[in-house]
């Protein structure tokens, strides 16, 4: 339908899969594979039949392992060669979708791969994982929300330590800190996401939705505000019920 080569989407059952498909190279994120995601998400949030989306890797050895700046070797330095990633705002437009994103990862999930999947609500890894953000050995810092979103998902240490010395976790660590919300085996990774995406599909799409904003707009709140928030909230959903 899309005709995409650097990932692959399908939909069934109100479920939509987003596959990163550049197996051979780690499924490394470049221009093309940035162009079909946003794609990809555009579909997602103009499309009131899809409840959940799944984000997995092809092949067996990673999810994803960040930038592919292989592709930008006439660049003059590596924060030019990185600005590709900021052209099409992908990481904005996730972060806007009402949906809920499921991220089903395994193997290296290193740089914008791991922000790929800190942009994601639910974060499901196989026991063979390894998460790293290795910016700040290149002498960088992670532009893709890294440093936002790694701070929201673990506390701010263990955030800190992780960005500014790049160091490598695995999976058991990751769901020890809160960055995973389950780690199965390699073979049950798949079925985890899909029983998950299938459960939320279940539920009312407006409710899901709703708690979803709620949450997203809460951060940013004080609690005062964030409690107004939910009750507002709570009186829609039970409005569209009635």
């Amino acid at each position: 339908m899309y005709g995409f080569a650097a990932i692959d989407y399908s939909k069934c059952d109100g479920i939509a899969c987003i596959t990163l498909n550049r197996p051979d190279v780690l499924n490394r994120y470049n221009v093309q594979m940035r162009d079909e995601l946003y794609q990809a998400f555009t579909a997602v949030r103009d499309d009131a039949d899809v409840l959940a989306v799944i984000i997995r890797g092809a092949g067996d050895r990673a999810f994803c392992v960040g930038a592919d700046l292989t592709e930008f070797g006439t660049a003059p330095s590596p924060v030019i060669a990185r600005q590709v990633r900021w052209e099409r705002d992908v990481w904005g437009l996730m972060a806007s979708l009402e949906q809920p994103l499921i991220a089903a990862v395994h193997g290296y999930v290193f740089g914008s791969g791991m922000e790929l999947a800190l942009f994601c609500d639910i974060r499901i890894a196989s026991d063979d994982a390894v998460f790293g953000l290795p910016e700040a050995t290149l002498g960088m810092i992670p532009a893709a929300g890294g440093t936002q979103t790694l701070p929201r998902a673990v506390r701010t240490g263990t955030a800190i330590k992780m960005l500014i010395t790049g160091e490598r976790i695995d999976a058991g660590e990751a769901l020890r800190i809160g960055l995973v919300n389950r780690v199965v085996s390699r073979k049950e990774l798949l079925p985890a996401a899909e029983a998950m995406a299938l459960g939320i599909a279940g539920r009312d799409p407006f409710a899901v939705r709703s708690a979803k904003r709620a949450v997203k707009q809460g951060l940013d709140l004080a609690l005062e505000d964030g409690l107004a928030l939910e009750r507002r909230t709570a009186v829609a959903v039970r409005r569209s019920a009635s």
